[in-house]
Formats: C-alpha cells, structure tokens, sequence
C-alpha cells in the first residue's frame, strides 16, 4: 500500500503537505534510548522513570494544542506538558510518526461534526511504541507498536498515557509512515468496497478524487479482487505523470473530469458495463457527473465534499435508473468502541497483509 499525505517523521523532516502544521514540532526518536528531541535538547535531566529495559523515560512531553478553534496557522501553540503517571491498565507510548488529514485540519477548525472539542490535541491516527506498561496490562509488552483503535487519539504529541484497550498492537512489518497512515485512508477504501454493494470480479467503479489517499487505496484494493476503477481527476501540473502513477497502482481508466458527459468519454468505456458503485469526495457538478454514469439499482456513495459544493442529482436517476445516494465515514462507529476495535482489527489485518 502507498502512503502519502503530510507527516510527522522521525528525522526533523515532514513530507508532502506539512506545511505550517509542522512548524516547531518534529518528533526525533531512538529506538536504543527511547529519547525525544525535546528531552535531548533541554539543559536539564527529565529523566525520573525507567522502563522494563532500563531506559531513561521522560517525564514532559511537547505537544501540538488548540485552545480555540480557527485556522491552523492562527490557534495551533507547541506546548510542554508534564506526562502523567502511568497507572494501572495504562500504557506510556512514544509517537513515532502521525499524518495530517483533511479532517484533522476540519476539527481545528471546528467545522467537522463530531472529534474532539476545543482544547484538544489534534491527530487522529498515527503509530506508537510503548515504552512503559502499567499493572493489569497483559496484551501489550515494551517495544510492541500500536496505533490508536478509535479517532480522535491527539497524535500531534510525542509522547502519550492512555489505557491499553484504546491502542491496538500492530507488527513492525511496514515503514512506521505506512502504519501511521493506515488507519483513516486506506480503512475508509476497504469499507467503501466492501458496505455498499456486492462487488465480483470483473465490475467496475467509477470515482472521482481518484488521486487523493482514499482513491488510491480504493485503487489497489480493487485491483486486488479483479474490480476495474474509473478514477477521475482534476487536470493539473504533472497530470500525465500522475496518470501513469495511478495506472501503475492498477487503475483501469484515468481521465480528466472535463471529459465526463462527452462523446470521447462515452467511446472509452464503451467496452465496459456501467458502474455498479460511484466514490463521491467532491460534490458539485463533479459527484452529479460520475452519478449519470451509475448502472441499474447503482449506488453513489459520498464520503467528502473537497469542493464544498452540495450534491445535486438529477430526479430521472431516481425514477428510472433506481440508484440510491448514501453518505460514510470512518468516524460513524466513533460512539460504539466495541464495533470501532473489530472495524479496525479487521481492516489493519488484511490490509497489513
């Protein structure tokens, strides 16, 4: 699975869309000392507890925090902040690396709907180690990494206590930045392919936002059960490099969103049947387009609205072709813990795998 996205990493860099968000707050951590960039650059020793190895753990942690909410650029602070005592079914965890989605950026700025309120740590996904365990806990060790079992963590830290049962153990077998990001954009393209439609080999799909995260997974995935994409995109610089990248990912058809509704949009898929699923991230024009596109008793499925423009649809796709419009979110199990920790369990496996 690719990665992308904005990221916290381990060597005082970030990748991609970091931008501002990453100013002043850069993890450097040490798998031998369990160190953090802020301990080793103080002048003085924060080192008061040891782990089950013998390393020095720290006792204040820099944190990303929000007292209000607003732009990123305007409420974002760095913080230190003493870390709390580990107590009993409590682990203490090293962040190793946590990504910047768009949703992270929505819930500072308080226009997503449910998250954390203000104050808050953002953060909604990333990858840890423990590095200390408290008494009661016998599903995680030292060393093992974990990543958050439900949204809404506060990742943007470098060190975090939390009960174990809200931390879900993952094998070290992918770059800690691939972990880090699996959790929200390549679990939301699972569960777009597997909840809305019985889908077989051979079907097709049509997206739109195909570049983004989530429709690159949706990419790969499908690809995986022989399920041919549709994957439309906004013509921008680097547009033919990007279309040879999704293509390379297993993407059938590439096309510019220009071309929905023409003739020569009409000729290039004139050997495939209809799509049995649409993947809206837009709205607008764009999700109305891909929607006409839809077969019989098809399915339009809108999980982002990156235009921030309503969705429109014809009432004939209704009356004579039967579709059905729905709305998902990784955050709709968000409220029920126990179904959020099998989601999670479930979707980290196969696509760990």
């Amino acid at each position: 699975m690719k990665a992308r996205g904005g990221l916290f990493k381990l060597n005082n860099a970030y990748a991609n869309n970091g931008s501002v968000l990453a100013r002043g707050f850069t993890v450097m951590r040490s798998h031998t000392t369990a160190t953090t960039a802020a301990a080793a650059s103080t002048s003085s020793p924060l080192f008061a507890l040891y782990n089950t190895r013998g390393y020095a753990l720290p006792t204040e942690a820099t944190v990303v925090r929000y007292e209000s909410n607003g732009r990123p650029d305007n409420v974002l602070k760095v913080q230190k902040e003493k870390i709390p005592a580990v107590k009993q079914g409590e682990v203490l965890v090293g962040i190793i690396a946590a990504p910047i989605n768009p949703a992270d950026i929505n819930m500072i700025e308080g226009v997503y709907p449910i998250g954390p309120k203000a104050p808050a740590v953002p953060g909604n996904e990333g990858v840890a180690e423990v590095l200390a365990v408290g008494d009661g806990v016998s599903d995680l060790s030292v060393g093992d990494w974990v990543i958050p079992a439900a949204p809404g963590f506060g990742t943007w830290r470098t060190h975090a206590v939390a009960p174990s049962k809200d931390l879900l153990k993952v094998r070290k077998t992918l770059q800690p930045e691939y972990i880090a990001s699996l959790s929200v954009n390549p679990c939301t393209a699972y569960r777009l392919l597997e909840d809305f439609a019985q889908l077989k080999s051979g079907d097709v799909i049509i997206q739109n936002g195909a570049n983004g995260a989530v429709g690159q997974a949706v990419i790969q995935l499908a690809a995986l059960r022989g399920i041919k994409t549709i994957n439309i995109i906004r013509e921008r610089p680097n547009y033919d490099n990007t279309v040879e990248r999704m293509k390379a990912y297993g993407g059938y058809i590439v096309a510019p969103e220009v071309l929905l509704g023409t003739p020569e949009y009409r000729r290039l898929v004139s050997d495939l049947p209809a799509p049995r699923l649409a993947l809206n991230c837009v709205g607008g024009t764009s999700a109305t387009e891909i929607a006409r596109t839809l077969g019989q008793d098809g399915v339009l499925v809108t999980y982002g609205g990156m235009s921030r423009k309503p969705v429109q649809l014809p009432t004939s796709l209704f009356i004579f072709k039967n579709i059905s419009s729905k709305g998902s979110t990784t955050h709709n199990t968000h409220h029920n813990t126990q179904h959020t920790h099998h989601t999670h369990h479930t979707n980290f496996r196969f696509l760990a795998e």
